[in-house]
């Protein structure tokens, strides 16, 4: 069950990681996947200055930091896509 928990948590981070740096969402698909890996980002960034997240809402803020920063330096990576 917590498999869907968190399935869900890292679809509303990817959403939302989405639509602050792009303006807009990028799939159902990418958007799991962004929101999972920035779970992990986002976790481990919490932990290299300290902060220690216990509950769902901490969790999803978590996932949607690391996903806007991986979303960021994907996008410094990638120069040929065009910005709006």
């Amino acid at each position: 069950m917590y498999w869907l928990v968190y399935g869900l948590i890292g679809l509303l981070a990817g959403w939302f990681g989405s639509l602050i740096v792009r303006g807009s969402g990028s799939g159902l698909l990418t958007d799991l996947v962004i929101g999972l890996i920035g779970g992990v980002l986002g976790g481990w960034l919490f932990g290299v200055i300290g902060l220690d997240v216990t509950n769902r809402l901490g969790s999803l803020i978590t996932s949607t930091v690391g996903a806007v920063v991986l979303l960021f330096v994907v996008g410094l990576l990638n120069p040929c896509r065009k910005r709006r």
